[in-house]
């Protein structure tokens, strides 16, 4: 397969979560919203900027807008074009991808791909945000949900198909761990919290359904939401498809298809350091993770799924076509991988 090719199924994969994770993301915070009351500007800022420091996209916010209003927040995460990360952005570099490598797709899954580019590009679009941000947001995650099951039913399970797990995976990883960071703030530096408040409980609460986790995490510990249960749930459970370990080892097998290469053996730097990331998932505990700060250690695990992410590039895409070609490519390689979320 092309690396051109290959780079351009991985990254359709990628840009097609990131949407879907955008708006379970926002959409969660507006429900949040109608559960809490007595809100003055400056508690709706600090209730609206780390949704943006949950993405890496601070700096590239602040230079659009002068406050993390809720406006102003939803309109650079949604609609904003300045904002490469947005969900217009996103499903538009998806279609772009999928344009180029139109061969490598199924005719229903580029017919659904364009649907949803069009939408969002459209009047209608705004028409429905006015109406209601959720039934927004139900269409966006609709249509992620609808192009992942055409995929699994009509695309060949070659090559293509495991880059683009490859890239589906790494990006689902990464959106599970900014969710969980999104409450960090309110925890200890380091250590477990004794005790939360209603109001902490219900910002964990949204963090589940953000990750339509709800209804996985009340059938193994009921309506008894704190941070310890909630972490290790989303973290650590290997049987629920959006936790980081499931996405992690999914991530794992998707590069060993690739090569050929059988688990407990690696032939290049991103099968290395995924095998040893996923062995860290399974070997770690809950309380291990807040003795160094869970902060911390999100931040790490992002910077390891970047670390990945360039590795794989560098072994699979990565050509070198003279100083200036070589540079471009890396370049966009880097302006495409998300940062963590700093404090």
């Amino acid at each position: 397969m092309l690396s051109r090719v290959a780079n351009c199924l991985y990254w359709m994969s990628r840009y097609i979560e990131r949407a879907e994770n955008i708006a379970r993301i926002v959409d969660v915070n507006l429900q949040l919203l109608l559960d809490l009351r007595n809100l003055n500007d400056e508690r709706l800022a600090e209730h609206w900027m780390p949704i943006v420091q949950s993405t890496g996209d601070e700096k590239a916010f602040l230079e659009l807008h002068a406050k993390a209003t809720g406006q102003a927040v939803t309109e650079f995460l949604v609609f904003q074009p300045e904002n490469p990360n947005s969900i217009v952005s996103s499903i538009g570099q998806a279609r772009e991808n999928a344009r180029m490598v139109r061969d490598q797709v199924s005719l229903e899954f580029w017919e659904e791909l364009n649907r949803v580019y069009l939408f969002v590009r459209s009047p209608e679009a705004r028409k429905v945000w006015r109406r209601g941000p959720s039934e927004f947001f139900q269409q966006i995650k609709a249509a992620s949900l609808h192009l992942s099951g055409i995929g699994y039913a009509t695309m060949l399970r070659n090559e293509g198909w495991w880059f683009s797990q490859v890239g589906k995976f790494l990006e689902r990883a990464d959106k599970t761990s900014r969710i969980l960071d999104v409450r960090y703030q309110g925890l200890p530096e380091r250590g477990m919290p004794v005790s939360i408040s209603q109001t902490e409980a219900l910002g964990w609460s949204a963090i589940l359904r953000s990750c339509s986790a709800w209804d996985a995490y009340k059938s193994i510990h009921g309506a008894d939401v704190h941070p310890r249960y909630v972490t290790e749930f989303l973290l650590f459970n290997e049987d629920f498809p959006r936790s980081t370990r499931f996405c992690v080892s999914e991530l794992n097998s998707a590069l060993r298809h690739i090569s050929g290469v059988p688990s407990g053996r690696f032939c290049n730097e991103a099968e290395k350091l995924a095998g040893r990331l996923e062995a860290a998932l399974q070997f770690s505990t809950v309380e291990e993770i807040f003795d160094q700060g869970l902060h911390w250690y999100l931040d790490q695990f992002q910077l390891k799924l970047n670390a990945i992410g360039s590795a794989a590039f560098d072994a699979y895409i990565f050509q070198d076509f003279g100083p200036e070609g070589g540079e471009l490519m890396i370049q966009q390689e880097e302006q495409q991988q998300q940062q963590p979320a700093h404090a």
